[in-house]
């Protein structure tokens, strides 16, 4: 019996570190481990670190290479020495809203900054950041930004020193604003523009390239973002649109030409083979449901069962924003309900309400792919909101295309194992590995058009209250 070559994948996340040791030809999980994250928007990146040691303990004997997927935007500022200088910022810390504004303003407006860097930035990019960070303390020690998976990879390098030799990739790199994934270069003006000075930046590593090895004696592959781990993960094909409900949704598709969208909403992101991921983000997805449900007083079995069986929601509009929003750009929102009378004040009717307010956040989302000439065949629905019925039955209406819902797994790290086991292989290409494919719950006929239409109304009449601060 052929002895199997293992490989690592890692999901460095919001909540938490997954690890999943592979098998190199087939990519079948032979191991995988777990471990938290800190419920912050702010992280000591040694708290990432802790969890890779817990959840990797025990798992790594035989593994011949591996690699990390990590959460997108995080800003880790680091001094000469390799140190953190301040706490990494995270995607989801607003705070820069001020900033991005300011920024957009600078540099000449969203078409100035769609040219530059084939995205508007947002809140979550981590050039607003950046700006935020300026006149901190902290930032007069800093010598170098890099990105939580470029962090990682970096400590889990055996022979690093200080800020020498830090790699990023083109998925990752994409996502600070200010890196071209059309030129595949630095924007450096940019660093400056947002932070006063320069800063050491990472080298952009290849897409199957070897940067190091670790202290047991794996090579260490280039690792890349989330979404392009999980893009690499899935095996995308084209007319493919993964549609992502965890803490965030993401609606995202490769694509062989770059994008620049100067309305912001799609930004236009690198993958991890060579190519283009353009991506629509929001902030509000699976808590939405998890947030009404608690609201109203179910499980989220009892609610995803009310949302199923509901009549419909009678004319009764969620917008989400529960936690601000990146998309449509409104950091300072909150989430509202319009329609509510004696007929819709009841369990059924807010919790179909719910589940149609998110998925038409995420058909707005897939519009605006289309929107950029991108066919749109099938969507792959997966996340852990992708478990509800209600959403499956209700997404292929909302959304306007088939709907086949991927076995669950950890597709980030997945697709992580896959970036390794294709930097150990040498190969021209990343290994083939099959993804199962389920059946959604049966669609549920319903009047998308007139749904749409609601929402989109609710949004654009009331879009000027949402975009002040909210005074809690």
């Amino acid at each position: 019996m052929t002895e199997l070559r293992l490989v690592a994948g890692v999901d460095c996340s919001t909540q938490a570190t997954k690890v999943l040791v592979c098998d190199a030809e087939t990519g079948a999980v032979v191991r995988e481990g777990r471990a938290p994250h800190p419920d912050a928007t702010q992280v000591d990146p040694a708290e990432w670190w802790k969890a890779w040691e817990i959840a990797s303990d025990g798992l790594l004997d035989g593994v011949q290479a591996v690699a990390i997927g990590g959460q997108q935007h995080g800003m880790v500022l680091l001094d000469d020495a390799g140190e953190v200088v301040h706490p990494a910022v995270l995607w989801n810390d607003t705070s820069s809203a001020d900033a991005t504004t300011e920024l957009i303003t600078e540099l000449g407006g969203p078409e100035a900054w769609a040219e530059a860097v084939g995205s508007v930035p947002v809140p979550s990019f981590t050039v607003t950041k950046l700006r935020w960070v300026r006149d901190k303390e902290a930032a007069r020690r800093a010598a170098a930004v890099v990105l939580p998976h470029d962090w990682m990879t970096h400590r889990l390098a055996a022979d690093r020193s200080g800020i020498e030799g830090i790699t990023t990739d083109r998925g990752d790199a994409s996502g600070t604003g200010w890196w071209s994934p059309a030129t595949n270069s630095y924007r450096t003006d940019l660093v400056e523009l947002a932070f006063g000075r320069q800063l050491a930046l990472p080298r952009v590593a290849g897409p199957a390239e070897i940067v190091g090895q670790t202290s047991f004696g794996a090579a260490l592959a280039a690792g890349t973002g989330d979404n392009a781990a999980a893009a690499l993960g899935l095996d995308l094909q084209p007319g493919d649109v993964a549609v992502s409900l965890g803490t965030s949704g993401t609606a995202f598709a490769r694509s062989t030409h770059p994008t620049a969208d100067p309305t912001g909403l799609v930004a236009g992101f690198a993958d991890a083979t060579g190519e283009y991921l353009p991506l629509v983000c929001t902030l509000n997805a699976a808590r939405v449901m998890s947030a009404t449900a608690q609201m109203l007083g179910l499980d989220l079995s009892a609610f995803d069962e009310a949302a199923i069986t509901s009549a419909g929601s009678d004319g009764l509009v969620l917008l989400p924003f529960l936690d601000g929003e990146r998309t449509p750009d409104l950091p300072h929102s909150t989430g509202l309900i319009y329609g509510l009378t004696r007929a819709t004040m009841q369990p059924a009717t807010m919790a179909r309400a719910a589940v149609e307010g998110l998925l038409c956040g995420l058909a707005d989302a897939v519009d605006a792919l289309r929107d950029q000439g991108l066919p749109v065949h099938r969507v792959l629905l997966l996340g852990g909101g992708a478990r509800s019925r209600a959403v499956q039955a209700l997404a292929p209406a909302l959304l306007g295309a088939e709907v086949v819902l991927p076995e669950p797994a950890e597709y980030v790290a997945l697709g992580a194992a896959r970036q390794a086991a294709w930097a150990l292989s040498g190969a021209a290409t990343p290994p083939t590995w099959q993804v199962p494919v389920g059946k959604p719950e049966p669609a549920i006929t319903v009047d998308a058009a007139t749904i749409r239409a609601n929402y989109g109304q609710v949004l654009t009449k009331t879009r000027p209250l949402l975009a002040d601060p909210y005074n809690r």
